[in-house]
């Protein structure tokens, strides 16, 4: 087989940090307040314009806090669990190796005795149907190193009693999420808007609110996961009063990103240029018998980690990797053995169409 003409135009597949938007440069950056504190009245300014472009974007209902926090979505996540779990008992699903790192932190970091854990292998969703929410829930909305993501937000009761605590990471402008059904949501900037790492991206609903404000864990809060002042919420941290100091200059990048997403019309185009991703590369293994999706079932299919099982998936990664084709499509390293394609909403479809040739070259070459 000879070797497609056509090559992606950015061989940027990695599923994070992830694409820059399309004809990003480096000038993008220029005005970026570097040199100056984060606290000015100029750098204040620069955190409450992304935040509230994020507001926008998202279409966040007006009550729902949204604040910059540290250390990634880890970060955000950690924060959530470490405020807001122990008041009552709690459901974990995983179905991946990210929903398995918050099991272990409940588990046997917060050591919370009444948690039940609903798991599912690689490939599959838990049954959701077992979940009780008379209790808090824990889970990720979709999993990046599954491939797996829940298809919708039915199955989250409207009249629950605990709260709901999503990792959001890689759906967060790929995905519509039903945001009244959710109370605590995070996501990092390297994900779907292609921004770059350590900052964390946390939602909390009044319910979640409500729950910081009456509830004090039994264990001690790091300062960088505080996020009470004498016993009510700092709603600094929600106006941009970040808890340590951001980069400047990511601050630009991402206010860049978001600009590009309302330029190009909003979420729902982001949605959509994902969920076409996605349906190119269905179309492809459709008609490819060396190939399958790791996700059974269609309707769980992520739109942005696609994640594709094969033999010697690890050959023809190096291989694409080397001919400049692709980079970083190895599955994660905790995930089975396969490919890894992001498809987020930075990525063009052109350049998902413009791989998939060289992935069927790639696999000749290496059987």
């Amino acid at each position: 087989m000879q070797k497609p003409a056509r090559r992606p135009n950015s061989p940027h597949f990695s599923s994070g940090p992830c694409a820059k938007r399309p004809e990003w440069r480096l000038s993008a950056l220029e005005n970026a307040l570097v040199g100056r504190s984060h606290r000015s009245k100029e750098g204040k300014a620069r955190l409450e314009e992304l935040l509230e472009r994020s507001r926008r974007l998202l279409g966040l209902p007006a009550e729902w806090r949204i604040a910059i926090v540290p250390a990634s979505d880890t970060g955000a996540v950690e924060m959530a669990l470490w405020n807001l779990l122990g008041a009552r008992g709690v459901d974990l699903l995983a179905w991946e190796s990210f929903g398995e790192g918050w099991v272990t932190d409940v588990t046997k970091q917060l050591k919370l005795e009444d948690a039940r854990v609903l798991r599912a292998p690689y490939g599959k969703l838990p049954d959701l149907r077992e979940v009780d929410f008379a209790r808090d829930v824990v889970f990720t909305w979709n999993g990046t190193t599954s491939g797996v993501r829940v298809p919708n937000g039915d199955w989250i009761a409207d009249d629950r009693q605990g709260l709901t605590i999503c990792d959001a990471t890689s759906a967060v402008y790929a995905m519509d999420l039903p945001w009244q059904k959710l109370d605590a949501v995070t996501w990092s900037w390297q994900k779907v808007l292609g921004g770059e790492a350590a900052h964390g991206m946390l939602v909390l609903s009044p319910r979640a609110v409500e729950r910081l404000e009456s509830y004090t864990p039994p264990w001690p809060l790091p300062k960088i996961f505080r996020l009470l002042s004498k016993g009510k919420l700092n709603e600094g941290i929600f106006k941009g009063e970040t808890i340590n100091t951001p980069s400047m200059l990511c601050v630009e990048d991402q206010i860049d990103a978001l600009k590009w997403a309302e330029r190009i019309g909003g979420l729902p185009a982001l949605i959509r240029r994902s969920e076409a991703n996605l349906a190119a590369v269905s179309a492809w293994v459709e008609r490819t018998p060396w190939v399958s999706f790791l996700a059974e079932d269609p309707a769980t299919r992520s739109c942005t980690s696609i994640c594709l099982s094969c033999e010697k998936p690890k050959e023809i990664a190096a291989l694409l990797a080397e001919e400049g084709v692709a980079y970083d499509i190895g599955a994660h390293r905790d995930a089975p053995p396969g490919l890894r394609v992001w498809g987020g909403s930075t990525v063009e479809t052109s350049d998902i169409e413009a791989l998939l040739p060289w992935l069927d070259w790639a696999h000749e070459e290496v059987k």
